[in-house]
């Protein structure tokens, strides 16, 4: 039986992230490597999509600012109060 996302402690995933202009402002198929991370260390949006697909799935998430990084942005990358996009494939659940 599949691990769901809700019992992982680490994820490893591809990923693509772009803002509603299609501007990409993250994407490990570019740097072709998955990224390996522990869901409490993502935005919130992340987190609660991510309960929906389970490993080896493909999910597209579209977040609003108030579930990802709201008002301040993150960085030069991602303004403030941004709609995020991911298109997110869920390799492996450690």
């Amino acid at each position: 039986m599949a691990r769901s996302r809700k019992q992982a402690i680490r994820s490893r995933c591809t990923d693509k992230g772009w803002l509603d202009d299609k501007a990409v402002f993250d994407s490990s198929y570019k740097r072709d490597k998955p990224a390996t991370f522990p869901l409490s260390r993502v935005i919130k949006g992340w987190t609660e999509g991510m309960q929906l697909v389970n490993q080896g799935g493909m999910i597209e998430l579209e977040i609003p600012a108030k579930l990802g990084y709201g008002k301040r942005g993150a960085g030069d990358a991602i303004p403030g109060n941004a709609t995020l996009h991911f298109l997110v494939e869920l390799i492996e659940i450690k």
